[in-house]
C-alpha cells in the first residue's frame, strides 16, 4: 500500500485564468483541428466534441445533427446490422469521418463488425471505438492489438484508462486515441461502488502528455457538467471531448418521453447500469454489482440549442485567453485552484 501525496484535481477545481487577446470576435476563433494518426493513414478535420457511445446519447439521429458542425459521434453497440448499413450507406463516407463504430470485447462485437464491413462499403467506416469500463487488463490489450492487425488503416480509439502507463501501453497495442476517464461520468457509480477512480481534469493532463509523447492523442470521456468544463479538457491538453450527460434529455436521444407533474421528462442511464443491463443483457450477473444509476432528466427539446451553447462557450473560452485557434488553448492555459466552496458556488 502507498499513498500518493500530490493533489490531483477535477474540473470543478479550477478556472482558467484569462490573458490578454488580439482577438476582436469569437467568430475568428478557428474550433477545429486537423487530425493525423499514429497508425491509421487517415486525416481529420473536425470540431473534436464526441457524443458518448451511450444508449441515449450516441445515436443516429446526434450523428445527424452533429454533421453540420462536423462534430462527432460514437454511436451506441445495440443498432442492427441493417439499421447500420442504411446508415453508412446514406451518410457516405465524407459524413463517416465523424462517426465511431463501437464495440465492446464480446466475440460476437467483432463478428458483427465484420458482418457490417461486408455489407457497407469499407470507406465508410473510418473509425473504431473500443469501449470498456476497465482498460487494465491484459485482455483489453491484447484485443486492442488484434483489432488494429485486423483493421490497420482504421482509426482506433480505445479505453478507459486514467494513468499514463496505461495510456503509453494502449499506444503501443495499437491505439490512435486512447479513452480517459473512469468514474467521473453523471451516471457513472464506480467511484462509489468500487471506490476506484482519478480526478478528471489531472487524468486528461497526465494522460495528455504521455500521448503526445508517444505520437498518439486522448478523448477526455466524462465529468463535463457545464460548457466550460469542455474549455478546461481542451486546456489540460485533451485532443477530443467525449461528452453524455450534457446531451442527454434531448430529441436526439431517441429516449421514451414520459409526463410527470405536468412536465416532460426522459429517462438517462448509464451503460452499467441495472435498466441497461436489463434491457441489453436479460439482468445483472450474480457476481457483479451496477457501477451505473438511472436519472430523470427534463425533456429538452432539439439538441440544437445545446449545440450553439457548447461551440459559443468554446469559442468565448478561446477569446478570453488569446487563443485563435483551439490547437493553442494548451499554450494559452493557466489553471487558478479555487477552494470547492467557491467551486460549489459556481455550479449552483
Amino acid at each position: 500500500m502507498r499513498i500518493e501525496e500530490e493533489i490531483k484535481l477535477d474540473y470543478k477545481d479550477v478556472l482558467i485564468c484569462p490573458k490578454r487577446s488580439t482577438l476582436t470576435s469569437r467568430k475568428d476563433v478557428n474550433i477545429s483541428r486537423t487530425f493525423k494518426f499514429k497508425y491509421s493513414d487517415k486525416e481529420l478535420d473536425a470540431v473534436p466534441v464526441i457524443a458518448a457511445n451511450m444508449d441515449g446519447v450516441g445515436t443516429m439521429a446526434m450523428a445527424e445533427a452533429f454533421f453540420p458542425n462536423r462534430m462527432m459521434v460514437a454511436l451506441h453497440k445495440y443498432y442492427t446490422v441493417p439499421q447500420l448499413k442504411k446508415f453508412f450507406d446514406s451518410i457516405g463516407p465524407e459524413r463517416s469521418k465523424y462517426v465511431f463504430y463501437t464495440i465492446g470485447l464480446a466475440d460476437e462485437d467483432l463478428r458483427k463488425l465484420e458482418e457490417v464491413l461486408k455489407v457497407v462499403k469499407r470507406d465508410n467506416i473510418h473509425n473504431i471505438c473500443i469501449d470498456v469500463a476497465n482498460g487494465y487488463t491484459e485482455r483489453f490489450g491484447n484485443f486492442v492489438k488484434k483489432v488494429r492487425e485486423r483493421f490497420p488503416n482504421k482509426v482506433i480509439m480505445a479505453g478507459n484508462v486514467v494513468t499514463p502507463e496505461m495510456t503509453e501501453q494502449l499506444i503501443l497495442s495499437g491505439a490512435d486515441i486512447v479513452k480517459v476517464g473512469i468514474g467521473p461520468g453523471s451516471t457513472c457509480l464506480t467511484r462509489k461502488m468500487a471506490g476506484v477512480g482519478y480526478p478528471q481534469l489531472s487524468a486528461v493532463i497526465e494522460c495528455a502528455d504521455a500521448a503526445h509523447g508517444m505520437g498518439g492523442h486522448i478523448c477526455a470521456d466524462g465529468g463535463c457538467e457545464v460548457p466550460g468544463d469542455i474549455a478546461k479538457a481542451f486546456g489540460g491538453g485533451a485532443d477530443f471531448v467525449m461528452l453524455g450527460g450534457l446531451l442527454s434529455g434531448h430529441k436526439e436521444c431517441e429516449a421514451k418521453i414520459y409526463t410527470k407533474n405536468g412536465k416532460k421528462f426522459v429517462s438517462f442511464y448509464g451503460s452499467s447500469s441495472e435498466d441497461a443491463m436489463k434491457k441489453h443483457n436479460g439482468g445483472t450477473s450474480e457476481y457483479r454489482a451496477n457501477e451505473g444509476k438511472t436519472v430523470e432528466v427534463i425533456y429538452r427539446g432539439p439538441v440544437e440549442k445545446t449545440i450553439q451553447d457548447i461551440l459559443g462557450g468554446l469559442r468565448s473560452a478561446c477569446t478570453y485567453i488569446g487563443a485563435s485557434q483551439l490547437k493553442e488553448v494548451p499554450k494559452r492555459t493557466t489553471f487558478v485552484r479555487v477552494n470547492r466552496q467557491l467551486s460549489s458556488y459556481f455550479r449552483d
